[in-house]
């Protein structure tokens, strides 16, 4: 390998074969570049068929000379006969050399090296050694995520959608992947109720015999999200509400004339009435609070008053 200064007009701006990083230079690079110099130079190669260089590691480098306005740049020049998995190799040194590597950028290096090495055990090896995954169920999760729609990734890389979520989407055709996206983006919610959402919504597309698209883009959904008047927490709240209403229809019933039920009896703070789970058993739970015995002696005065109440025969004998 030999160190030249070369033209950056000479350099193709094009190509990305060997490209690992997502980020553009910013101010901190180029006031480094700007005021020392570059430290490390970047990496390059002849181009197959012109008299152009192929950038294999220092991508972002090399767009902060030119917004510099430098004219040439020193770089190393791989001969040309160097095999291309060699270069990736060293790219994806290069890059994990300069800081950590984040999500897309990994998938990256890892999609690259899979072009060379198909078995997952060699695959795995070859990974642990340039300081990537070496966890085969690991690799196969975010080797694709590169090849993802952009917006997709894009809400990957500002943490909005989680690996584990991204994962599921990936199975997933590009419009209702996007349209997950386009929502999580909106609500940004934990990974929790991500998954519960992505649940409903399956749930419910195989219960109604429909695409996930068609209930994701629901009107009822699309009112909720242009409510100008709610916040994000507001909105995940009745979306989630939404879902669940409309994949247990019977359920959300029974909730709702519970809950009218227990406000007709007026518990107060210190009792709550607990029913069974999703109302498929008769065995409620009664949580009372206390600091004494008068303040026991008061509640139970207070429960004789809610055992004769019509409302606590609906929710013990309801009728059939």
């Amino acid at each position: 390998m030999m160190y030249e200064n070369i033209a950056l007009s000479r350099i193709d701006r094009e190509n990305n074969t060997y490209r690992i990083s997502t980020e553009m230079p910013g101010d901190r690079l180029k006031d480094s570049i700007r005021n020392v110099g570059l430290m490390h130079p970047p990496i390059v190669i002849n181009h197959p068929i012109s008299a152009d260089f192929v950038i294999v590691a220092g991508f972002r480098r090399i767009a902060a000379c030119r917004e510099l306005g430098w004219s040439e740049i020193p770089a190393r020049i791989l001969p040309p006969e160097t095999e291309k998995s060699d270069c990736i190799k060293l790219a994806i040194t290069d890059n994990s050399l300069q800081r950590p590597l984040n999500l897309i950028e990994t998938s990256r290096a890892l999609h690259y090296l899979s072009e060379f090495y198909q078995d997952h055990r060699q695959l795995a090896r070859e990974s642990s050694l340039l300081g990537l995954p070496e966890n085969p169920s690991l690799i196969g999760k975010i080797r694709k995520l590169c090849l993802l729609p952009q917006p997709l990734q894009n809400a990957i890389l500002s943490d909005v959608i989680p690996l584990a979520v991204a994962s599921e989407l990936d199975d997933m055709p590009p419009d209702t992947a996007l349209a997950y996206t386009k929502l999580f983006e909106i609500l940004k919610p934990s990974l929790n109720k991500q998954r519960e959402i992505l649940t409903l919504v399956r749930e419910i597309a195989h219960r109604e015999d429909m695409s996930l698209l068609n209930v994701l883009e629901s009107d009822a959904v699309e009112e909720i999200l242009c409510d100008k008047e709610s916040d994000r927490n507001h909105k995940t709240r009745e979306i989630r509400r939404y879902l669940k209403q409309r994949r247990f229809p019977a359920i959300t019933r029974a909730e709702q004339s519970f809950e009218a039920c227990v406000t007709s009896l007026n518990l107060g703070k210190d009792m709550k009435l607990i029913p069974p789970e999703n109302f498929e058993g008769t065995v409620y739970a009664l949580h009372l609070h206390f600091r004494n015995i008068s303040e026991l002696d008061a509640l139970l005065a207070r429960l004789e008053n809610i055992i004769r109440n019509p409302s606590a025969k609906k929710i013990f004998e309801p009728e059939i």
